[in-house]
């Protein structure tokens, strides 16, 4: 068993990200999943980013650290587009981490003011057309990290709620998410 701290996309915490906390727990994980929007969800990614702007990018990096804080220091943050900027920031920063997975995003270790820390283990998931894909390949390149790419461009493929939905993307992302946290977590 693996304790999993799993951060939401722009939307919001949406029924899509709280599934995919369940299928985790369903396979013998604890999944913290915490509301950075205070229950607010958003049909458009413009209208999600658009209120992540209005508090602050850097506010939501400060309520996912806060959510951090009560768990262990095993355990393995899961971040969605934007909840990968604290998912990050938490790996970079928080002694201890199992490792990390990212899920259609990633960050420049240096915007998150640091470097990424050598020998943890960072599996990342994205379409082959987002524009995110290669900050993805510099991350994987510099600190072999697991990269998978998945095919289009859709952003949100892993939510079933947000219209870019791709079901045979979001089972191998679930798949091998599970494999990676019974590598760096260990037997449950």
């Amino acid at each position: 068993m693996t304790e999993l701290l799993v951060l939401h996309h722009a939307l919001g915490l949406t029924e899509g990200v709280r599934s995919f906390a369940a299928a985790l727990e369903d396979a013998g994980h604890t999944a913290r999943v915490p509301d950075l929007y205070d229950g607010l969800t958003f049909a458009d990614l413009a209208s999600g980013v658009a209120h992540a702007e209005v508090l602050g990018f850097e506010e939501v990096v400060r309520r996912g650290e806060a959510a951090a804080e009560p768990l262990s220091d095993a355990f393995v943050p899961i971040g969605f587009s934007l909840g990968v900027m604290p998912a990050q920031k938490v790996a970079q920063t928080r002694r201890g981490i199992l490792g990390a997975v990212f899920v259609h995003s990633a960050v420049p270790p240096a915007a998150l003011g640091g470097t990424w820390p050598g020998g943890l283990p960072l599996q990342m998931h994205i379409s082959e057309g987002d524009e995110d894909v290669p900050v993805c390949q510099e991350l994987a390149a510099e600190r072999g990290a697991e990269l998978w790419l998945y095919p289009g461009s859709a952003h949100l493929f892993a939510d079933p709620g947000s219209g870019e939905y791709d079901d045979e993307a979001a089972r191998l992302l679930l798949e091998r998410v599970l494999e990676f946290l019974d590598r760096v977590g260990g037997p449950r």
